[in-house]
C-alpha cells in the first residue's frame, strides 16, 4: 500500500512530464490502496492472526473493510459537498462580477505591494472562514487582478501559505484546529492568543524575503463580461450578490455552532439562498442573460476534476489510516523523538505529504487529555497544554511545504493547474523557512510566557 501510494504521489508530482491528469492518478491510487488493503486483510485473517477483526460480525473481513470504507466515505463526502458548495458560491459571485467591487478598490499593480495586500487579506479571512473556502475566494480574486498565468501561480501559492497560517490560530480556521477545539484539547482564547504570533511570522518571513527579490508590476486582464455593449449585471446587483455570497460563507461556522450539523449543511444552505436570489433577480431578463448567469449554467463550469482529485487523495489516505500505517508512524515518532516540540514539528512536515487530519487524529488517540494540575511530562497534555497548541500550529502550517499537503493547496492546484514541481522549486523552501521560524517563535514564547 505504501509503495502504491508513493508511486501515485510521484505520478501526481510529474503530471506535466507524464501528460496524465493528476485527478486520474489520484483516483487510481485511492482505489488500488483499498484493493490491496482488503486483499492483504483477507490473507492475514485467513492465517488466523487477527480473529477479532470482524468486530462482532463473525470475523468476516469483507464486512470489516466495508464498514471502514463506509465510515471514510461519509467523512470524504462531507468535504466534497463543502467544496462543491463553496466553489459554486464563489463562481456565482464571480459570474455576476461581484468581485469587481473588491478589485476596483485594489489600485496597485506593484508586485510586492499586491503580494502583501492579498496575503494579509487571506490571513485574516482564513481565520473567519476557513483555509479551503478562503483559498477558493482568493484564487477567483487573483484571476481578476493578474493576467499572466505563472505570476498568478506565484500569488496563488502565497495565498495557500497565508490561508494555512491564518487557519492555524483560529478554532474554526482549519479542520485540525476544529478537531482539537471540539475534542477539548484547546480553547478559543488560548489558541488565538498563543498561536497568532507564530502563525503571523510563518507568513511574514517569506513575504519579507520575497520583498527583496520581486520587482516590476502585474498586468491586469481585460474586462470581458459585456453583452452587446451593455453589462449583464448592474453595480447594485454586483454588490448585492457579493454581500449575500460572503454572508453565506461567513454564516457556515455560525450555522454549525447553532445547529451542531456538519459545516457542509451550512454551505448548502447558503448556496440555496444565493440560488433563489439569482432566480428572482433574473426572472424578467432575456434568454442570453439567463444562459450566462443562471446557477444551472454556472454549475456546469465548476471544475469537476478538482473535486475528483480531492476524492482520490482522501480515499488513498483513508486506506493508509485504516490499515494502521499512520498510527504506526505516530508511535514511531513518539518512541524515537520523545520531545513534544520535535514530535509536533515532525508531524507538521509529514502533513505536507500525508493529510494532516489523520495525523492529528492519531496524535489525539495516542495522548489523552491530562487532568488540570498534572506535573512533569504529563503537564504538556492538559487542556491548552504545549503539545496541543503547538500541534495546532504545526499541523495547520506544515502542509504549505508541498502544494499537495493541505486542502487549500490541493484546491489551488486544481483551480489554477499549478505544477507540483514548479511549486517545489519556487515555494517549498520559502514555506519551510517560514514554518521553522514560526516554530522557533512559539518555542521562545512558550519558554518565556507559558
Amino acid at each position: 500500500m505504501v509503495v502504491v501510494f508513493v508511486l501515485g504521489y510521484t505520478a501526481i508530482a510529474l503530471e506535466h512530464p507524464l501528460k496524465v491528469d493528476k485527478a486520474a492518478s489520484a483516483l487510481l491510487v485511492g482505489v488500488l490502496c483499498w484493493v490491496l488493503y482488503i486483499l492483504s486483510a483477507d490473507v492475514v485473517l485467513g492465517l488466523g492472526f487477527s480473529p477479532n477483526w470482524g468486530h462482532g460480525e463473525g470475523g468476516d473481513v469483507v464486512h470489516f473493510v466495508g464498514h471502514e470504507l463506509e465510515h471514510h466515505v461519509v467523512e470524504i463526502a462531507q468535504i466534497l459537498f463543502f467544496l462543491l458548495g463553496a466553489m459554486t458560491i464563489v463562481e456565482i459571485v464571480d459570474q455576476h462580477e461581484g468581485f469587481k467591487v473588491i478589485t476596483d478598490k485594489i489600485k496597485t499593480t506593484n508586485k510586492v505591494k499586491l503580494l502583501w495586500i492579498t496575503s494579509f487579506i487571506t490571513f485574516f479571512m482564513s481565520a473567519a472562514l476557513d483555509n479551503l473556502t478562503t483559498t477558493i475566494v482568493m484564487v477567483a480574486l487573483l484571476r481578476k487582478l493578474i493576467d499572466d498565468k505563472h505570476t498568478r501561480w506565484f500569488y496563488a501559492s502565497m495565498v495557500v501559505l497565508a490561508a494555512n497560517a491564518g487557519g492555524a490560530w483560529s478554532p474554526i480556521g482549519d479542520v485540525t484546529t476544529i478537531m482539537l477545539w471540539i475534542g477539548g484539547q484547546v480553547t478559543t482564547v488560548a489558541i488565538i492568543t498563543r498561536v497568532f504570533l507564530p502563525s503571523l511570522v510563518t507568513m511574514v518571513i517569506p513575504l519579507a524575503i520575497l520583498s527583496f527579490t520581486m520587482k516590476g508590476h502585474v498586468t491586469r486582464p481585460k474586462e470581458a463580461c459585456v453583452d452587446s455593449g451593455h453589462e449583464l449585471t448592474s453595480p447594485r446587483e454586483q454588490l448585492l450578490i457579493l454581500i449575500i455570497g460572503v454572508a453565506a460563507l461567513l454564516f457556515v461556522p455560525v450555522f454549525k455552532t447553532v445547529t451542531h450539523l456538519p459545516p457542509y449543511m451550512g454551505m448548502l444552505f447558503g448556496l440555496s439562498i444565493l440560488w433563489i436570489t439569482t432566480e428572482i433577480m433574473h426572472r424578467r431578463k432575456g434568454d442570453e442573460c439567463k444562459r450566462k448567469l443562471s446557477v444551472m449554467a454556472i454549475i456546469r463550469r465548476i471544475d469537476t476534476p478538482t473535486i475528483l482529485f480531492f476524492l482520490g487523495i482522501l480515499t488513498a489516505v483513508a486506506a493508509l489510516q485504516s490499515a494502521g500505517h499512520l498510527y504506526l508512524l505516530a508511535g514511531w515518532l513518539d518512541n524515537n523523538l520523545g520531545n513534544i516540540f520535535l514530535i509536533d514539528i515532525a508531524i507538521g512536515i509529514l502533513s505536507s505529504i500525508v493529510d494532516n487530519v489523520p495525523l492529528v487524529a492519531g496524535a489525539m488517540g495516542m495522548y489523552p487529555i491530562e487532568a488540570a494540575g498534572a506535573v512533569g511530562y504529563a503537564a504538556n497534555f492538559v487542556q491548552d497544554g504545549l503539545f496541543w497548541e503547538f500541534l495546532a500550529y504545526c499541523a495547520g502550517t506544515g502542509g504549505s511545504i508541498l502544494i499537495i499537503g493541505s486542502a487549500a493547496g490541493v484546491a489551488a492546484m486544481g483551480l489554477e493547474k499549478i505544477d507540483f514541481i514548479w511549486y517545489l522549486k519556487k515555494i517549498s523552501l520559502l514555506a519551510l523557512v517560514g514554518y521553522l521560524a514560526g516554530a522557533g517563535v512559539y518555542y521562545l514564547q512558550a519558554m518565556l510566557l507559558h
